[in-house]
């Protein structure tokens, strides 16, 4: 569903937003397009267990456990930090996702480097037996198939489409469906040195760049400036904004756009990719720091 959003813009620049997290409650955004034929091949292999990787807020692990549940798949979760595991019931994403059936299996930070390594993924084969492997984030050529779906037909009609990255499967696929006339920005979440070349890998096109001024500091970094922005945004249009990827794409987007980086008459597209799940935890995180809380809903 497209949402114009209700502010106005100079030079008659207009603003609307894809509300891709309000595809399912809890497999939401692009986790929804993400795990869609990824759980059809599961299915196809006659798998029983699925395994992921992800951190203690992770959207991911949320939406992965719910998929699980919902398709009567087992789902284990490789999580990063072993002092998570006696915190379960603190912790909003990792207790909904222990409540959907998921098992975790909690790794040091340094051993959860070695992620993508055989060596390590055949170590949980030893421990749990076959499964379905989904790397963290979500992001394989299935992954990328599925997020293709997310521009539609009449999404032609913007001149720019704009969206978070994390893994880069999400801009990938939207890369590969977008029109020749629609340049697509994609607004990285963390540092991350070989972003470009990950999406490259799937991206069949060149029609995109990367705006990396807008990571607010890393992954999952936020500060006074940006909740404001996120709780005064949730005010004027009634779109709640995740503190991690959407909201700091947004920001980047109305603030390129004080900055006159678009031209006249530019009808932008912005996809709001969920995450909302995650606002729980980061208010745990902002308490716990003496900073503002991200607000929810309008009240």
């Amino acid at each position: 569903m497209n949402e114009l959003i209700p502010i106005k813009f100079p030079r008659n620049i207009t603003l609307t937003i894809k509300r891709e997290d309000l595809l399912h409650p809890h497999i939401s955004g692009n986790k929804f397009r993400k795990l869609k034929y990824n759980i059809l091949e599961a299915q196809q292999q006659n798998a029983t267990q699925l395994l992921t990787f992800g951190g203690a807020y992770s959207n991911h692990i949320a939406a992965t456990a719910a998929a699980g549940k919902k398709y009567g798949i087992k789902t284990i979760g490789v999580i990063r930090g072993e002092e998570l595991k006696g915190k379960i019931d603190n912790n909003p994403t990792l207790r909904f996702a222990q409540s959907c059936g998921m098992e975790f299996h909690f790794v040091t930070r340094t051993a959860y480097r070695d992620k993508t390594s055989p060596e390590f993924i055949n170590t949980f084969t030893t421990i749990f037996g076959d499964f379905y492997l989904v790397p963290e984030g979500g992001t394989n050529a299935l992954a990328v198939k599925g997020c293709e779906e997310i521009l539609t037909e009449t999404d032609a009609e913007f001149t720019h489409i704009a969206c978070a990255v994390g893994t880069g499967g999400t801009i990938s696929g939207i890369i590969n469906t977008a029109q020749l006339h629609q340049q697509v920005l994609g607004f990285p979440a963390l540092k991350n040195a070989g972003l470009s070349a990950d999406i490259a890998k799937f991206a069949q096109q060149d029609n995109w760049a990367l705006i990396e001024d807008y990571h607010f500091g890393g992954y999952a970094k936020v500060n006074a400036e940006l909740i404001g922005f996120i709780n005064d945004f949730l005010d004027t249009t009634g779109i709640p904004l995740d503190p991690v990827y959407t909201g700091k794409m947004v920001f980047g987007v109305i603030d390129l756009i004080n900055k006159n980086y678009f031209p006249d008459n530019a009808a932008i597209l912005l996809i709001h990719t969920g995450g909302l799940q995650g606002i729980s935890g980061m208010n745990k995180e902002l308490c716990r720091k003496k900073l503002p809380q991200i607000k929810i809903q309008n009240t």
